[in-house]
């Protein structure tokens, strides 16, 4: 086993550095990609990112306490996946409210990437306090939380699942491909829904439909969201 250090405290400091990272992203995207940029700007407004705020919010503290509330000692919590959805809710349903059509999603990708990747090593370093630690396994990276129990570090797996991810993504705009901005949100979304969808399996979370918990369905919904739209945009043949 690997033994980690831990503290409650450590989720604060991870959520502090995920902002960090998540801006930084940000106005890495502004400064290199302008143009993107600008077509965000020009296609919403104030009320957008009030949406994506607020939409944000309450996903992650419904799906967080929905799951956390049913477990053994019950608790409201927040959840990273949870903000995600509602994020997404909040800006489809700001979209559809001005009539906007197309994904604005692709100056977020960066930020989102930094923010999963290194939020999720607050989380590792929060400890069993945190609730979101894998299940015991005897596999020789199995890391000890304090407990004694040698566990799968799945906060790492997700870590390195987005980072994957982001080197692809910022690779396909060195070399110039066209499908970072015109689907790389969205593939980000599947990318995510699908390695999330893996590691619940290793967390002790309480099952809601057969071996799924609240947050396989959540990600199986996330899946068919980024489907749709990749779909959507995709160039039809001509007839």
């Amino acid at each position: 086993m690997i033994p980690v250090p831990t503290a409650p405290w450590a989720q604060y400091l991870g959520d502090l550095a995920a902002w960090i990272g998540a801006m930084a992203g940000g106005w890495w995207i502004h400064r290199r990609y302008p143009s993107q940029a600008m077509r965000l700007q020009r296609r919403t407004d104030t009320g957008y990112f009030i949406a994506l705020a607020l939409g944000g919010v309450a996903g992650a503290w419904a799906f967080g306490s929905l799951n956390s509330l049913r477990a053994a000692a019950p608790t409201f919590s927040h959840s990273l996946a949870g903000a995600l959805a509602g994020g997404i809710a909040g800006v489809e349903y700001w979209k559809w409210r001005r009539g906007v059509i197309g994904s604005t999603g692709a100056p977020f990708v960066l930020p989102l990437c930094l923010g999963i990747a290194i939020g999720r090593w607050g989380c590792l370093f929060a400890g069993i306090a945190d609730g979101t630690y894998g299940t015991p396994t005897q596999l020789p990276w199995a890391v000890d939380l304090g407990d004694g129990i040698g566990r799968h570090p799945v906060q790492i797996y997700e870590s390195l699942a987005m980072l994957i991810f982001l080197f692809a993504w910022l690779d396909a705009l060195r070399r110039g491909r066209k499908w970072p901005w015109r689907g790389g949100f969205h593939a980000m979304i599947i990318v995510y829904a699908v390695q999330r969808f893996a590691w619940e399996f290793l967390k002790p979370y309480p099952p809601l439909v057969g071996p799924f918990n609240l947050f396989h369905i959540l990600m199986l919904g996330l899946v068919v969201y980024g489907v749709i739209w990749i779909d959507r945009g995709a160039p039809r043949p001509a007839h």
